[in-house]
């Protein structure tokens, strides 16, 4: 039976009058890649953000890796669970469609940085370790280029080391080719594509309906802050009978 790295249970979460998660309850297995679609507005982000607590839910129950967190109701964490939360976070790693990157620090010293800080590798251990991963990345040759010199497939190439370098169990995308020109899009998905390939455990939200296709063990369809849909990629992507997802399919 495989382990399960991230459970959602009865995760909920409202901007003011605005309910952005409704009851949400997810489970993903160790080396499954599921991605996350749905209309805008559909809570997408938000539970791929409520997962390592970058937005803080209201209510509910999340479990990464073995590190459990219950939503307290007055919404304030006490220490006990802000460790949790420490050793949650120290399990996964996040891809932005923005990138994130540090301008003023090199492609390697971007990747480097949380190793070194975070981690206190020695510098000379995370050298090596990054310069290893930008290689992966297929960057070996911008290890001293700073962001500004890079084009937006390459930084997004340079954030994806960067989540790998903290070794983490499972990595979060969040529209990682949003902010990307088609021709930039597929250095990226590439690259995602041979991380579903190696076993990591992955939850993609994306528009990208044919690294959907290819690369995902599982898809989640959301609307309205509540998962409707929940399957097989397959299954997903041959089942005609529901109108709305056929309708939500046909536009791109």
């Amino acid at each position: 039976m495989s382990e399960t790295k991230v459970r959602v249970a009865s995760l909920s979460k409202s901007f003011g009058a605005l309910k952005v998660l409704k009851d949400v309850s997810l489970e993903v297995n160790a080396g499954e890649v599921v991605v996350i679609l749905g209309p805008s507005g559909s809570g997408k982000t938000t539970l791929l953000r409520s997962l390592n607590l970058l937005e803080k839910p209201d209510a509910g129950t999340l479990e990464i890796c073995g590190h459990e967190v219950v939503i307290p109701k007055n919404g304030r964490f006490d220490r006990a669970a802000r460790a949790q939360i420490a050793r949650l976070r120290q399990k996964t790693a996040m891809v932005f469609q923005s990138f994130n990157l540090f301008p003023h620090m090199t492609a390697l010293q971007n990747v480097i940085e949380g190793l070194v800080s975070v981690k206190k590798v020695s510098r000379e251990a995370a050298v090596e370790r990054g310069t290893r991963l930008l290689a992966q990345v297929g960057l070996a040759d911008k290890a001293d280029a700073y962001p500004a010199k890079l084009s937006g497939g390459q930084k997004q190439r340079v954030a994806i080391a960067r989540g790998l370098a903290m070794e983490p169990e499972v990595i979060f995308f969040d529209e990682p080719t949003s902010a990307l020109d088609p021709e930039l899009r597929d250095e990226v998905l590439t690259v995602m594509r041979e991380l579903a390939r190696s076993g990591m455990t992955m939850l993609v939200v994306t528009h990208e309906l044919r690294f959907a296709q290819e690369a995902a063990d599982r898809i989640v369809f959301m609307e309205n802050g509540s998962v409707v849909k929940n399957c097989g990629t397959e299954e997903f992507f041959s089942d005609t009978s529901g109108e709305r997802i056929q309708q939500f399919l046909r536009r791109f």
